[in-house]
């Protein structure tokens, strides 16, 4: 399958109150992947009148910042209004093809995808209209869970642990799309069905019947 690796990084966790500063997105084809850095990618930084965020989004973000105040064109910058379009032309440019109303619904990858990056693109304009996720999406943190010991859901670095990779995550969006690619690809082979017992060795025995 074909589905699409998205981050991003924001001013804070609120939708209401806070702004994508970075949007990152990979196409990834499970059945002919490619090599990390040949991943058909696209990556935007985005520019608003002014910013409203946390003192921890702010200080982890110092960098996009930076980008943001420089005077000199940056082709990877734009506006709100315009992050949509622009995503919208990179995945038609991919072979991605709209539905019968023209909105593009593709299967979106990420971690925390439906709980947060879903929100902040949903105040974007056009979300809906030309680009929409499908309602099943993939994180790999269901993947790494550890059913008998975790409490919660393992982080993007506890997952990168327990696949062998180095657990630093990156905070910036292309690399941490690239991050998720690179955790699900190992059961692209295996399938997580696959590696469970077969069906009849999950049935519960019953209960011995009194004389």
């Amino acid at each position: 399958m074909r589905y699409v690796s998205l981050d991003l990084e924001t001013s804070g966790s609120n939708p209401a109150r806070h702004q994508i500063l970075e949007l990152a997105a990979v196409v990834e084809d499970s059945r002919h992947p490619l090599p990390l850095n040949e991943l058909p990618a696209f990556r935007r930084v985005v520019r608003h009148p002014e910013y409203a965020g946390t003192a921890g989004a702010i200080a982890l973000n110092a960098r996009l910042f930076a980008e943001l105040a420089r005077k000199e064109p940056n082709p990877e910058l734009c506006t709100p209004p315009e992050l949509l379009p622009q995503l919208r032309d990179f995945l038609l440019l991919q072979g991605f093809r709209p539905d019968k109303n023209d909105c593009l619904s593709v299967t979106m990858a990420g971690k925390n995808i439906g709980v947060f990056d879903l929100g902040f693109l949903k105040e974007l304009p056009g979300w809906g209209a030309l680009v929409r996720a499908e309602p099943a999406m993939l994180d790999p943190a269901a993947f790494y869970l550890n059913w008998r010991k975790d409490a919660r859901l393992p982080s993007m670095s506890i997952c990168k642990a327990r696949a062998g990779l180095e657990r630093e995550v990156a905070h910036e969006a292309l690399a941490d799309a690239l991050d998720v690619v690179r955790l699900l690809r190992p059961f692209y082979e295996l399938p997580v069905y696959k590696q469970v017992p077969a069906p009849e060795a999950l049935q519960v025995p019953e209960a011995p019947r009194e004389a």
